[in-house]
């Protein structure tokens, strides 16, 4: 990796030291390489560290760069393609989808979930629901977690079941979920921050970017359940199909 004189150009210093950079990556680094640390980047580049900095984070929200805890900045691998959203009828836990259930609890929703849980149905914010938390895998490699939460009265025979918590729960959970009759869902996504739970989960640091997938499955009652995914917006881009669905396609970005 070669210097370049960053202050005779027009652009922002870090965008054109990201275009450099990225350059470098391609002819100069093997996937999984871990970078020089920020001082001797810094000081090869004649740049400030902070300059230096923000050049590194535009690659990582790019794809190009993953800063994992104890080992660095290393140069991340090309992406693999993710499904998210089936078919408008398909209950979360139907089919092969990818999700591990991990466990399963009872507490009260976010407000924001209280209130997709609320329309269409009488559904109270002061009421608790099961939360079952899910992994995505993919080639051994978590790439979103997820918080399903699923009132009471949408799985009324699940006290019957004696796991009181763990992945048998979470199964029995969704068993009893999909007894309902779905009559559709909805979805939005937005960028957000990585909570220090969701980040461990998906060996990101805490604050990094990611996509929130919030999904809301209704029947002719009301709203029945509503998912938060997580996903690492490093590996991600979405692309959203006629039939309204949702995919992750994972593929080198270009330079």
């Amino acid at each position: 990796m070669g210097t370049t004189q960053l202050d005779t150009v027009p652009e922002p210093k870090y965008w054109h030291l990201r275009t450099v950079l990225s350059e470098a990556l391609d002819q100069d680094f093997a996937v999984g390489e871990v970078l020089p640390n920020e001082r001797e980047l810094a000081a090869r580049f004649g740049v400030a560290r902070a300059t230096l900095r923000q050049a590194l984070e535009q690659l990582e929200l790019e794809g190009r760069l993953q800063r994992r805890r104890g080992v660095g900045t290393t140069v991340a691998p090309p992406r693999v393609g993710v499904a998210v959203g089936g078919a408008q009828h398909s209950w979360p836990g139907e089919g092969v989808d990818g999700w591990e259930p991990q466990d399963a609890s009872e507490a009260l929703p976010p407000a924001a979930v209280a209130e997709l849980l609320g329309r269409g149905g009488a559904f109270a914010a002061d009421q608790p629901v099961h939360t079952v938390r899910r992994i995505r895998m993919t080639n051994g490699q978590a790439v979103a977690a997820e918080l399903l939460y699923v009132p009471a009265a949408s799985v009324p025979g699940l006290p019957a079941i004696e796991a009181p918590s763990g992945p048998a729960r979470a199964r029995a959970v969704l068993r009893e979920l999909q007894r309902l009759v779905l009559d559709g869902q909805d979805r939005s996504v937005e960028l957000g921050s990585a909570r220090a739970d969701e980040a461990k989960e998906l060996d990101r640091l805490p604050g990094a970017p990611v996509l929130l997938v919030t999904t809301r499955y209704f029947t002719t009652a009301g709203t029945a359940a509503v998912s938060v995914a997580t996903y690492r917006a490093d590996t991600c881009r979405l692309t959203f199909a006629d039939s309204g669905g949702v995919e992750i396609t994972h593929e080198p970005v270009a330079s």
